[in-house]
Order: C-alpha cells, then structure tokens, then sequence
C-alpha cells in the first residue's frame, strides 16, 4: 500500500496497478479515486507507463510482457512470497516434482506456479493429497500459498509426508506470520464468545480462513466488508461478539465497526492482546525516499 501511495506522489496519476494491489475492497476503492488505474493484465497499461505489480506476486512472463511494452515496473511482491518464488525455482533447477499446497486461481498460486509450470502440481485438499500421483517420486518437494489455514494445511503436508517419506520441506514454514498470528488470536477468542465478524472482502485469502476457523469450532462467523453489512438479526440471542480483521482491512474500518456496536448502545469492549508484529520490509528502489546529500562543513 506505500508502495502505490509513494508511486502517486513521484509521478503522480494515473499509475497503474495489476490486479489489486491487497484483496481489500477499501484499499483499492480509496486508491482509484487519488488516480490509480486497476488492470487485469499488463498488455492494457499505455506503452512506457508506471506499472505496480501487486503484493500477490506474478509469473514470469508478466516481467517479460512488462519490458515488451517499455513499462517502468514497480515490484510490490510481498518478500513472504518472493520466497516461496525462490523456493520453486530451486526445487524446480534440481529436477523436483513439487506439490504446491493452495487454492486454484488465487492470484499467488498462479504466480508460483508461473515459475516452474511443468514441474509443479496443485494439492487444494486433503483427499488430492491422498489421492494425487507425480511423475516420480524419487524427488518431491512442498511448498505452499502464504495464506492459508494452519490447521489444513498441516493435515495436507502430515498426508503428503506419510505417503511420500522422503519429500523435502520448505526451510521455513511458507504460511505468513500476519496469517498466523490471526488465526491463533481468533482461537483465543472462540471460548468467550457468541458470534464472530471478520472484517475483509470476499476474494481476501486469509480472512476467509478465519472464518472457517471458528466455524470449524462450532462459532458463528459472518464475513463483512465493513459495519453496513452486519444483520441484525444476527445478534439475537447473542451476548458476546467477537471482531476481527484480514491482513490488509484497514484499522479505520475496524473502527467503524466496533463504533456500530457502540451506537447500539454497546459500552463494554475489551481488546484481546495478540503477538506484536514489528516485521518492515525495504521498498522497491524505484519509490525509496531520495538519499539527501551531505553537507559539509563550510558550504
């Protein structure tokens, strides 16, 4: 999201962006309207324009139609999944069948798979793990989308483990920590409450997967993209909701929607602590602040 904020200001609009910058409906409404241009694919982008490839990533070829059109490429790839890149090109160079754990269509499973298409195969499920067959098995390898659920994506890799021994792993877990982190506040939070609303938008990876988290322990969950779509008649017989956000939800909806609760007359909210993220990642070269120069003594 910096990364389309600063291309604004260094070359002002339009500036370009495949695909949506975060899966975030008010990130990318808030975006179009300060001049930035949504496309689907780079061969719609005006020769030698800004284009901002988006956090989910993107295949190969994308760069090479990027340069055929004189594009100034702009790379807002999510470092987390820069390395899952990394790690199918490498298991890719040494002649590995890889599974790639992750959900057909996703815009970061096509990117990945972009980068070893013909050495790399889509496990969705469980039963596709069970069921799936490579062209070898000598050396197999897994890698997986970023954002995920721990828990299924755990019973995916114990499956492929006990039928193929010998695969080889990740060096690091692929599955993000703001995932992560998510998943088990949303746990701590099921035991005390009624009724849970995840705040992100319908294509948002990870907070879908909250909400199969607490559906899977019995909790009701809704999925909203802010407070205009919470029911009424969700709360009856409610006593205690719990609130929670996608990575990439603004704070300031998050806000809005717990102030819905308190223009209802709501007064008690507690806030549950969660591991603190500090993680920061270095921008691309292409919108880092300038270097100021020095200045030396007398001058």
């Amino acid at each position: 999201m910096e990364i389309v904020e600063r291309a604004l200001e260094l070359h002002g609009p339009p500036v370009y962006v495949r695909r949506q910058i975060v899966h975030n409906a008010h990130v990318v409404r808030e975006f179009e309207q300060r001049g930035a241009i949504f496309v689907e694919s780079e061969d719609e982008v005006p020769h030698g324009a800004a284009l901002i490839l988006s956090a989910h990533g993107v295949a190969p070829k994308v760069y090479e139609g990027a340069r055929a059109r004189n594009l100034e490429t702009i790379d807002a790839t999510c470092p987390l999944v820069s390395k899952v890149h990394a790690e199918a090109r490498h298991f890719a160079a040494r002649g590995f069948t890889l599974f790639l754990v992750g959900h057909a269509g996703h815009e970061e499973v096509e990117g990945t798979r972009g980068e070893a298409p013909d050495s790399i195969l889509l496990v969705e499920t469980l039963a596709d793990a069970e069921r799936i067959s490579p062209p070898q098995t000598e050396r197999l390898a897994y890698i997986t989308q970023t954002t995920l659920s721990v828990d299924d994506t755990a019973e995916i890799v114990d499956a492929l483990r006990r039928r193929f021994p010998q695969i080889q792993t990740p060096e690091k877990e692929d599955i993000c920590y703001a995932t992560t982190n998510r998943q088990r506040a949303v746990k701590r939070l099921l035991g005390r409450i009624d009724l849970l609303l995840v705040i992100g938008s319908r294509n948002s990876s990870n907070s879908n997967r909250l909400v199969e988290v607490a559906r899977a322990r019995g909790v009701t969950a809704h999925l909203i993209d802010d407070e205009s779509e919470i029911e009424e008649a969700w709360l009856e017989g409610v006593e205690t909701v719990g609130v929670t956000s996608g990575a990439s939800a603004p704070e300031s909806v998050v806000r809005r929607v717990v102030g819905w609760f308190h223009e209802r007359g709501v007064t008690e909210v507690d806030e549950v602590e969660a591991p603190s993220e500090d993680v920061s990642f270095r921008l691309p070269p292409e919108v880092r602040p300038a270097a100021r120069p020095a200045t030396l003594p007398g001058s």
